[in-house]
C-alpha cells in the first residue's frame, strides 16, 4: 500500500507511548493495559505509539506482543490511531508482530532498525521491507541510535524511502535535533521522540509528539498541540514550559518504564505491575519519593 496525502495528513497530535501492565508471570494485564489507554483516551490524546521503549516490547516474547496487539485494537479502532512497535532482534519475530498487527486493527506500525547483530544499509532496507510488506500498514521508522547503535540519516532515510513504500513517517529520537526539519522537509510525518521538545517539533515541521510523558500528563500535550494549531501561542508556551518538570520527573532514576507504570497507577487506582525484567524498578522509597512529586505536579488526579 501507498497512503494518500489525506491518509497522511491525518498522522498528527498526541501519541503517548504508553506503558504496558504486566502480571507477576510476565503476562500482559489486559485489564490494566485497557485502562492506560482509555485514561488517556479521555484526556484527549489523538493516538498511541505502542509496545514502544516505554512498552517494553523489544523484550517482549511474541505472545505477549500478540496480546498487547489485540487489546489496542479492541480499545482504538474507530477512536484513535494506534501505531504498534514491532521491533525486535530478529526479523522473523518483528514480522510476527507485524501480522498481528494487522489482523487486530492496529492502524500503522512502526520498527527501529535491526538490533544486536548491527547491520549495513542493505540489512537495514531489507529487514524493513519484510516486516512492512507483512503488515502492509502505513509505517513508521524509529530512529533511536542511542539504543540500537544506528542512526537513520537523511540519506538512508531517502532510500528507505525509495524501497519501502509503505513509508509514511518517522520517529526521530536521536540527539541531532536539526534533522527533525531535514526529515519533514522529505515529506515524512515526523514526531518528535522527546517530551520536552514538542513546540520546537511543531516549528521546524514536524507533527506532533511520541514520548512517555505525554501518558503521564496528556492534558498538558494536548492543550500544547491544540493552542500551536489555532495559533495562539502564549498557551502553546506556557503548556511547553510545564512539560520540562514533566519529562524529568517521568525520567528520573533510571526508571522511566516503571516511573510511567506508578503515576498513571496511582491516577488509575491500581496497580500496573514491575517492569518485565532486566529493566530498572523503583525501590519503596524510590516510589514514595516519585508519587510526592507528581502529585505536586497534579499527575495523580484525572482531569474532568
Amino acid at each position: 500500500m501507498t497512503a494518500t496525502a489525506a491518509e497522511r495528513e491525518k498522522w498528527r497530535g498526541i501519541f503517548p507511548a504508553v506503558p504496558t501492565a504486566f502480571r507477576d508471570d510476565g503476562q500482559v494485564d489486559e485489564e490494566g493495559y485497557r485502562a492506560i489507554l482509555e485514561d488517556n483516551i479521555r484526556h484527549g490524546v489523538h493516538g498511541f505509539w505502542n509496545a514502544g521503549g516505554t512498552g517494553e516490547g523489544a523484550i517482549m516474547n511474541d505472545a505477549q506482543r500478540v496480546a498487547v496487539a489485540r487489546v489496542t485494537g479492541e480499545v482504538c479502532q474507530g477512536r484513535v490511531l494506534s501505531i504498534l512497535h514491532v521491533g525486535s532482534p530478529t526479523t522473523e519475530s518483528s514480522v510476527k508482530a507485524a501480522r498481528a498487527a494487522r489482523e487486530s486493527g492496529c492502524d500503522a506500525i512502526c520498527c527501529v532498525p535491526p538490533v544486536i547483530y548491527i547491520g549495513n544499509e542493505r540489512s537495514i532496507i531489507e529487514h524493513y521491507q519484510r516486516v512492512a510488506d507483512a503488515a502492509d500498514l502505513p509505517f513508521f521508522a524509529y530512529n533511536l541510535p542511542q539504543m540500537t547503535q544506528v542512526e537513520l540519516t537523511p540519506p538512508l532515510m531517502e532510500k528507505i524511502q525509495r524501497a519501502v513504500p509503505q513509508l509514511v513517517g518517522m520517529k526521530h529520537s536521536a540527539f541531532n535535533f536539526a534533522n527533525l526539519g531535514i526529515f519533514a522537509a522529505m515529506g515524512l510525518r515526523v514526531f518528535t521522540g522527546n517530551g520536552f521538545l514538542l513546540l520546537p517539533a511543531l516549528e521546524n515541521g514536524g507533527i506532533g509528539v511520541v514520548d512517555a510523558p505525554p501518558s503521564v500528563a496528556p492534558w498538558i500535550y494536548v492543550e500544547l498541540f491544540e493552542a500551536w494549531q489555532r495559533d495562539d501561542l502564549d498557551i502553546a508556551r506556557a503548556r511547553q514550559d510545564e512539560t520540562r518538570a514533566i519529562t524529568e520527573l517521568t525520567r528520573s532514576n533510571g526508571t522511566p518504564h516503571h516511573n510511567t507504570k506508578i503515576i498513571i497507577g496511582a491516577r488509575l487506582g491500581r496497580d500496573l505491575g514491575a517492569p518485565l525484567p532486566p529493566v530498572n524498578r523503583l525501590d519503596a522509597a524510590g516510589r514514595q519519593a516519585l508519587l510526592a512529586e507528581a502529585g505536586k505536579l497534579g499527575l495523580l488526579e484525572a482531569r474532568t
